[in-house]
């Protein structure tokens, strides 16, 4: 790949990417964000309650769909193929969804390649909380009203914020999760996962399903950033039930360990590689 095409803040976080790598740094942001507001509960409605809320929210997917559908359309985003569909009753009762974080679109692929699956409509996606206080325009009306759910600071928002995932799964809606916890910008390997999204699903009694999206250079086209297109694939993984005869924690790691397992498989098959990071390289 000739770097000297790419946009010189995307190529910082190349390097950002590759120095976290060998460092072993893998939950580490790595674009240069401003810090995050903090988010008090009275500023988020979870469960969508408020009328205000319900109408914004049905504003906010409509004008979302209709942009990245077009995306799709003028082949911006583009997605070359879903594999595993028949995994997908794991929904039928609400479930923790799970995916590989390289892209601020990857929550549209998941969803683009389930939306027929869901027995609700909606799919909930965990956010940051500088995605739900920072964003302004388009985009913040997306992440603050386009079924999100912030993580926060806040002691009492994340009370509710655990209260209302539960609930939503109990009901049967399916909540995106990244285990991986911060968005490297089109890395290709699937990183360490944390629990959080493993003990959500024990606890309300649900499966996780994980997924897990291979990218492709388009060799003709470079993005706005100078780098190849990526052609995406959505692979469905086999679910993961919760050991109901284990304790949360022993039950969420061992749904984290499965679901993992699952991810760097479907990543050596496609890749024709075996999972090694730089920090393994070096030692």
């Amino acid at each position: 790949m000739d770097l000297s095409q790419i946009s010189p803040d995307r190529l910082a976080v190349i390097r950002r990417i590759s120095e976290y790598e060998k460092a072993g740094r893998f939950d580490e942001p790595v674009e240069l964000d401003p810090e995050a507001k903090e988010l008090p509960p009275e500023k988020v409605d979870y469960l969508c309650k408020k009328l205000s809320s319900k109408c914004k929210r049905r504003l906010a997917n409509a004008i979302a769909d209709r942009y990245f559908l077009g995306l799709i359309k003028k082949d911006v985003l583009v997605i070359d193929d879903v594999t595993g569909k028949e995994y997908l009753t794991a929904l039928e009762k609400g479930a923790v969804i799970t995916c590989n974080h390289f892209s601020p679109c990857d929550n549209y692929i998941v969803f683009h390649g389930i939306r027929k699956y869901l027995p609700r409509k909606y799919l909930y996606k965990v956010i940051r909380e500088g995605n739900y206080t920072n964003f302004k325009g388009m985009y913040g009306l997306f992440m603050r009203h386009c079924n999100t759910l912030p993580l926060s600071r806040n002691r009492r928002t994340m009370i509710n914020f655990t209260s209302a995932v539960n609930t939503l799964l109990k009901r049967g809606e399916s909540v995106l999760v990244y285990p991986e916890q911060e968005m490297w910008w089109n890395y290709r390997k699937p990183r360490p996962f944390k629990v959080g999204a493993f003990k959500l699903a024990y606890r309300a009694g649900v499966p996780v399903l994980p997924t897990f999206i291979t990218m492709q250079d388009d060799l003709e086209r470079l993005d706005e950033h100078g780098y190849p297109v990526q052609r995406h694939t959505l692979h469905i993984l086999t679910p993961v039930y919760p050991d109901l005869t284990l304790g949360d924690k022993a039950a969420a790691e061992k749904m984290k360990e499965e679901a993992f397992a699952l991810c760097r498989a479907k990543y050596e098959e496609v890749y024709g590689e075996p999972l090694v990071y730089n920090t393994e390289k070096t030692e």
